[in-house]
């Protein structure tokens, strides 16, 4: 199995998202950067999260245009997995990948701390874990809250595209501010794509992969990864 980690200017979480691909999952991972015009032969590709091109105009807008652009748009057409996490899924939602958009918090302040996730939708990142069953993330973000039209809300609702919403640690979905840290709508943290192999999310599991971290809830996404990929093979 082969992960390409795209970096852009003003990626911060590409060495973790790499780390923990290559060394803990125990994959092959390389870096392609924001200048090449191809993925090369990969399985899997993930958008980490940062501040891609300084999020000038708004989060991931400028990133849409970049050279690698569209080698990513191809590889998920294709049906390839695509993993986008916080600029990574507003660069996904920019891209037109992904339905909605991310705008800044409801409060209008940085979130940084831990959040629970309620398993919704199955797809390659997450169909391996039951449905209803809630991990710990930490969050980092100032434009995190989810948005759409009510016909698109509809639309993932429908077709269950929806991956992760904001709950307690009980898993119930409420709207409370410290549940919902950015007000996003319906608590939507994560959502897949129509045909179910572009993701983004938040949170970061990239963040909470390993024991020494206090936290590994966030390897379940990578290990879906992986089985996705090696039963397809």
């Amino acid at each position: 199995m082969k992960v390409a980690v795209v970096v852009f200017p003003g990626s911060n979480a590409d060495w973790d998202a790499l780390h923990t691909v290559r060394d803990v999952l125990g994959v092959e991972a390389r870096y392609v950067f924001h200048k090449e015009h191809e993925l090369g032969a990969v399985d899997a590709v993930v958008i980490p999260g940062g501040f891609s091109y300084g999020d000038y105009l708004r989060a991931g807008a400028i990133a849409r245009f970049s050279p690698i652009a569209s080698a990513i748009a191809s590889f998920a057409d294709g049906g390839g997995p695509v993993l986008g996490i916080c600029n990574g899924f507003q660069v996904l939602t920019e891209l037109g990948l992904l339905p909605g958009a991310l705008t800044r918090n409801a409060h209008l302040r940085f979130e940084c701390r831990d959040v629970w996730l309620r398993v919704e939708g199955g797809g390659p990142f997450t169909h391996q874990l039951s449905q209803g069953s809630v991990l710990r993330l930490p969050i980092a973000h100032a434009e995190g809250r989810f948005v759409c039209d009510p016909d698109t809300l509809a639309r993932i609702e429908a077709k269950e595209q929806v991956a992760f919403r904001y709950c307690s640690p009980d898993g119930s979905v409420l709207a409370d501010p410290n549940v919902n840290p950015n007000g996003s709508l319906a608590n939507i943290a994560g959502v897949y794509n129509e045909a179910r192999n572009v993701l983004g999310l938040m949170p970061h599991p990239e963040r909470a992969a390993e024991a020494v971290l206090g936290n590994e809830d966030g390897l379940a996404l990578f290990e879906c990864l992986r089985a996705h990929v090696e039963e397809a093979a």
